[in-house]
């Protein structure tokens, strides 16, 4: 009885924390767009991941039209990771119940990739600590290069295309 309790006061302690920092193993088994997959994890279990600290394009959907380069990212990151093992480093866990995280591949950091190959923007509103810095960094150079969706003159961000899709009424509910 001694043990339930204590385990119960961690998991009081702990409460929607509990997982960030955990590192965990899977396979990509599905890529939805430039910054959401699902991960097959050693457990068996299927784990929707949102990539941390990036915004892609959006892709288009059956009741709302995508952007310019959301099928271009969402191709670019499946080339990168489908049916491949990665490591998820979990930060958060979203209001949509889907794992915010870190995705590394062979080492790389997908989600920094995805940014410095124009792939999609560093998402300032939830970046924090040394990867607002690298992210940011690596927009600005991918910008300044003309790679990917920086090859429009004034690409429009996902958080405003959203916001604009609500306004209309045709969208509802991916953030």
């Amino acid at each position: 009885m001694k043990i339930f309790f204590v385990a119960l006061a961690l998991f009081l302690a702990l409460g929607a924390d509990a997982h960030a920092g955990r590192i965990i193993g899977g396979m990509v088994r599905a890529v939805y767009d430039g910054d959401t997959v699902l991960v097959a994890t050693r457990d068996d279990s299927r784990l929707k991941v949102r990539l941390y600290g990036i915004d892609a394009p959006e892709t288009t959907k059956p009741d709302s039209p995508g952007q310019p380069f959301g099928e271009i990212s969402r191709r670019t990151l499946m080339y990168k990771i489908m049916g491949r093992q990665v490591s998820v480093e979990v930060m958060d866990v979203d209001q949509y119940h889907r794992t915010v995280a870190v995705i590394r591949h062979a080492g790389r950091d997908v989600n920094r990739d995805m940014v410095a190959e124009g792939m999609a923007w560093a998402y300032r509103q939830y970046l924090q600590g040394p990867y607002a810095s690298e992210y940011i960094g690596v927009e600005e150079l991918a910008r300044a290069r003309h790679k990917g969706l920086w090859r429009d003159a004034n690409p429009q961000p996902p958080w405003e295309f959203r916001h604009a899709q609500e306004g209309s009424g045709k969208r509802r509910g991916r953030r």
